[in-house]
């Protein structure tokens, strides 16, 4: 790949003589190259960056599977679409890749256990991944979980392969609004929790009341 700059390399010395080179910077030393040996830091690097937690469903009938991901987020408005990263080695990628679609579930606080299962954190695969919830078959098929924050059906777009990776674009075909509960999300290799769950923001607003 090549990279193409777009400001000449002698810009900030001709601006700097004009006196417009603005405020001063202090220089940090930049890796100019990632090696193995740093996947440690780039790891650790992403760990700082919370995500929202979604369950990407896919299949049908004995075939269903899904995951949990991280990386969802929105591309387009119009048309809505959405895309997110998927391990080539994850069994959900042949799965998603032959049904050609999915549905992405944003996930509630109170939701961690579906997470867990569908993370596999107990050894559960394939179908057994969405025992312990109900489910309602979207337009493509794939399944939205009653009691998400929202569930977007979707199918795909595009499969971009790169490096370890797919990033799968998804056009929305249907969208299911949910409560308005917290949020869960991942930051630091565990689990948190972004606003109020409704039975607390009722009791908060009470108090308030008084």
């Amino acid at each position: 790949m090549t990279i193409v700059p777009l400001v000449p390399k002698d810009f900030a010395a001709k601006n700097s003589a004009a006196g417009n080179a603005g405020p001063a910077l202090s220089r940090v030393p930049v890796l100019s190259e990632i090696g193995p040996a740093d996947l440690g830091g780039f790891r650790a690097a992403l760990r700082h960056l919370a995500g929202g937690v979604s369950v990407v469903t896919t299949g049908r009938g004995a075939a269903r599977t899904g995951l949990v991901a991280t990386s969802v987020s929105s591309l387009s408005a119009e048309p809505p679409t959405l895309m997110f990263g998927l391990n080539l080695g994850s069994s959900s990628f042949p799965v998603l890749r032959e049904h050609g679609a999915f549905a992405v579930n944003f996930l509630a606080a109170d939701q961690k256990e579906i997470a867990d299962r569908f993370a596999g954190r107990g050894g559960e695969k394939g179908r057994a991944r969405y025992e312990g919830a109900q489910w309602t078959e979207g337009r493509t098929g794939a399944a939205l979980l009653d009691g998400a924050l929202a569930s977007l059906d979707c199918e795909v777009e595009e499969l971009i392969e790169r490096h370890s990776h797919a990033i799968v674009i998804g056009r929305i075909r249907g969208i299911r609004l949910g409560s308005d509960a917290a949020a869960l999300l991942y930051w630091r290799g565990d689990y948190e929790r972004l606003g109020w769950m409704p039975e607390e923001a009722a009791t908060a607003l009470g108090l308030r009341a008084y």
